[in-house]
């Protein structure tokens, strides 16, 4: 049976991740699912209560910034700077494990995923269990990451020992990616920060060429199948804006929503605004996938232009939760 407790009574959450139970708690990111990175069969149940493939490889959150070098062999100097300039927040950081990291959490990678998040309940809960805590997203595998409790109640009740009601996440979106065991920085995942704003810090990082499509071994979470996904099925549409509408327009049958872009009205239709700015689409975006399953709608039409920035982590996400299937309204009208 799971409890649902706020942070108040964070020390019983804290003792159920260190006896190798399943804790959900909140992050600036998402919601995770949390258990004892170092015990196997507690990252073990994490993968049964999501349903997620075991070559998914999970990420190990951190309090102290000491603790990268108990979980790490190598560390480069682009290392140093990106925790230095990002630690702790929304980066996560993969770099070669050191023999105290199993197999299970890596998905038998000689690599290790770390985050050091900045949500006072998330660093209480590590500080506290004494454990690294290893965490996905608090969702069943493939649906969009809860940025809510109620959405985490949807998926997990009777799946966790723990859900820590902490309010809405204040970003909407996973962290960005980074690996950085190799000789070049490279992006597995966009995220809020930004591959501007991590270019800035290390020049010669590169963006993975599978942030855009499905890869066969990843190296991150997100990279492989397909995520972030209602049960609704989603068609992302591009374009100018009066071309998008019209499409759209022109696909509007019973039981259909359309997540529209700087606003707009569509007649029949269920409609979520996505926002006026890409912030404001990462921000609401899992929150508002889930809206239109709970709203009954059948088929989503989501709206979206390139901007740059998290736009990229947007289009990422809405890529992923479309399973590639996208139009541009420009050329077929």
């Amino acid at each position: 049976m799971t409890k649902i407790i706020t942070a108040d009574n964070i020390d019983e959450a804290a003792l159920c991740i260190k006896n190798g139970g399943t804790v959900v708690f909140p992050t600036e990111t998402v919601y995770g699912l949390g258990a004892d990175a170092l015990n196997d069969e507690a990252v073990r149940s994490i993968f049964t209560a999501k349903g997620r493939p075991a070559d998914n490889p999970l990420i190990v959150h951190i309090a102290h910034i000491e603790d990268v070098y108990k979980l790490t062999s190598f560390r480069s100097e682009d290392a140093k700077k990106l925790m230095d300039a990002f630690f702790p927040g929304c980066l996560t950081l993969i770099m070669k494990k050191s023999d105290l990291v199993g197999g299970v959490v890596t998905a038998g990678l000689d690599t290790v995923a770390i985050r050091m998040p900045s949500n006072p309940i998330a660093h209480e809960l590590i500080k506290k269990s004494g454990c690294f805590i290893a965490a996905p997203s608090a969702n069943l595998s493939g649906s969009p990451s809860p940025t809510v409790a109620r959405h985490v109640i949807d998926d997990m009740n009777g799946r966790v020992d723990y859900i820590i009601d902490g309010g809405a996440s204040e970003v909407g979106l996973e962290s960005t990616v980074v690996d950085v065991s190799g000789d070049v920085p490279e992006i597995l995942r966009p995220g809020k920060i930004t591959y501007e704003e991590l270019k800035e810090v290390v020049p010669n990082i590169v963006i993975n060429k599978g942030i855009l499509k499905e890869t066969d071994k990843p190296k991150s979470p997100g990279m492989k199948y397909k995520h972030y996904a209602p049960k609704a099925d989603v068609t992302v549409v591009m374009g100018s804006k009066e071309n998008v509408r019209k499409y759209i327009e022109s696909r509007i049958t019973d039981n259909v929503g359309v997540l529209t872009y700087k606003g707009g009205t569509y007649n029949g239709a269920y409609v979520i605004n996505a926002g006026d700015s890409m912030e404001e689409y990462a921000n609401g975006l899992f929150y508002n996938l889930r809206l239109f399953d709970e709203h009954g709608v059948n088929t989503v039409y989501a709206e979206f232009a390139d901007e740059g920035g998290i736009g990229l982590a947007v289009k990422n996400r809405l890529f992923k939760s479309a399973g590639h299937k996208t139009v541009d309204a420009d050329i077929i009208k």
